[in-house]
């Protein structure tokens, strides 16, 4: 998590190298790292694909992808040309074992010190067993840290196949070998919620079932699923988002203060609130799980197609687009206490937040005023497209006589730290770089959390959804997940980078 560029030589294997990931995330990434000095001075990449590249065509099909996509823009022709100087291109496929036995054998004697070689599967996940059986062929690479490996999301479908993952994972290396990539946890805000929480003395007396009432947490995207219709329908909003993002978002804000920032403390703490959320029999699943599909309209003045009509849906598709939950954690801190979840596409804009209602005041001294007016008081923690804090409290309005108006108090990281934030894919690149996976998910993690979903899921599949399309492009969700707070006597707060501007 720390910033140091101490990073010793590395060899980064990149296996689906000529895919939309390696193009949009991690090459851009480490073209950053470069231009910043985070990568030792010793490197390699090599690429891995299916796809017939020369390594001159590889290179060019990567600049492609960091002149779209990264943070910096169009690349100097210089600069580019002394990173990509460390690039090379191998055509293979994946279950041939002679390509395993060159990459185990590339460290070479033009090495200074003996690299640390970091196998990348940024292929689609069910090549997944295939590239991991290959690697376990070589018995040497188990228990040995130079060597890594690192997944991308979803780690499973559901808690079977997670510990089928996971076996398969721990059959070949460590868990301390091991990086369950999810990019949520490379932002500098989610990561500012440990340092805001943590580094402060006022909120912890106040971080509790005591003072506050719920908490709700929002990911929502303005996109619908594009070209990614074939995964999206083995996936859905619950297994794409809620089972990683939203529910690390959880822990964060529920954990308990870490003794230090030691990886396997952070990692214990947050696999204790995974334990200590209820679980939902399937039974109650319709009192506490939402789902709901995105059907055909206008968008920002754009028509754009129902879910059903997208390319690679079926027709009837039961698939959920979007996904609300209500989870109670039955620990001390939190008892009582309803977490809100929703995610879904096609929703009104492209935002994530995390809103701490606080419980009202017990007495309103105001009896002359309007008291029905007055909200308790709000933490919002913006996440994207805004990064920052904000803290909504009363305050008197200028002039005679007492009238209380609702303030904010504020700031923005870009305003602060006059800085842009690095991508999340350069935090986590650095940390895998140097050997730091506190940020990462630990297999019993993974396991916690799908223990959590699996009872939905399986509600969910074995039950078509007869509404479906049930919400507009535009809306924040089928009506169902109105009613889901509404039963509550409490209702979804609107985001506060959507609010007009206050005067």
């Amino acid at each position: 998590m720390g910033r140091e560029r101490n990073v010793d030589p590395v060899i980064i294997v990149i296996f689906g190298a000529s895919g939309d990931l390696t193009a949009r995330k991690v090459l851009p990434a480490l073209y950053n790292l470069f231009l910043d000095d985070f990568l030792p001075s010793q490197y390699a990449i090599l690429g891995v694909s299916r796809t017939g590249f020369s390594d001159e065509a590889f290179r060019d099909h990567l600049r492609s992808g960091v002149e779209k996509y990264s943070r910096r823009g169009m690349p100097n022709d210089e600069q580019w040309n002394e990173f990509a100087g460390n690039i090379r291109y191998m055509q293979a496929e994946y279950d041939d074992p002679a390509l395993y036995h060159k990459l185990i054998g590339l460290p070479d004697e033009t090495w200074s010190t003996p690299p640390n070689i970091i196998f990348y599967l940024a292929t689609p996940p069910n090549l997944f067993p295939l590239i991991i059986n290959q690697l376990g062929q070589f018995s040497n690479l188990r228990g040995d840290v130079r060597y890594r490996i690192v997944i991308e999301k979803p780690f499973g479908r559901d808690l079977l196949s997670a510990r089928k993952l996971n076996n398969q994972l721990t059959q070949a290396f460590e868990e301390r070998q091991i990086y369950r990539i999810d990019h949520y946890l490379g932002k500098e805000t989610v990561q500012n919620i440990l340092a805001f929480r943590f580094g402060n003395a006022v909120w912890e007396p106040i971080w509790n079932r005591n003072f506050i009432d719920h908490i709700q947490i929002t990911v929502a995207e303005q996109i619908g699923i594009g070209r990614r219709g074939g995964y999206y329908e083995t996936a859905g909003a619950l297994r794409d988002m809620m089972q990683n993002h939203l529910m690390q978002l959880l822990c964060f804000m529920a954990m308990e203060p870490p003794t230090s920032f030691h990886a396997d403390e952070i990692r214990n703490k947050k696999v204790d609130v995974m334990h200590a959320i209820r679980l939902i029999s399937q039974e109650e699943v319709p009192r506490y799980a939402v789902r709901g599909q995105y059907g055909e309209g206008v968008l920002d003045g754009k028509r754009v197609p129902s879910y059903r009509m997208e390319v690679g849906v079926r027709a009837a598709s039961n698939t959920e687009t979007f996904a609300a939950l209500k989870l109670f954690i039955d620990n001390w801190r939190w008892q009582g206490v309803p977490f809100y979840l929703r995610t879904g596409k096609r929703m009104p804009a492209r935002v994530s937040e995390i809103s701490l209602q606080f419980r009202p005041v017990p007495h309103h001294p105001f009896s002359h005023l309007n008291t029905q007016l007055f909200q308790p008081n709000r933490l919002v923690i913006q996440i994207e497209p805004n990064e920052g804090i904000v803290l909504r409290t009363q305050a008197k309005e200028p002039g005679l006589g007492m009238k209380l108006k609702q303030v904010d108090m504020h700031y923005s990281y870009r305003e602060v730290f006059h800085t842009e934030s690095p991508d999340a894919y350069e935090t986590l690149l650095v940390d895998i770089m140097r050997n730091d996976p506190a940020l990462f998910m630990r297999a019993d993690q993974v396991e916690a959390a799908w223990a959590v979903l699996t009872p939905i899921l399986e509600v969910w599949q074995n039950n078509q959804e007869l509404n479906f399309p049930n919400y507009q492009p535009g809306q924040w969700g089928p009506p169902e997940a109105e009613h889901l707070i509404a039963q509550d006597r409490r209702t979804w707060l609107s985001p506060v980078c959507l609010e007009p501007k206050r005067g």
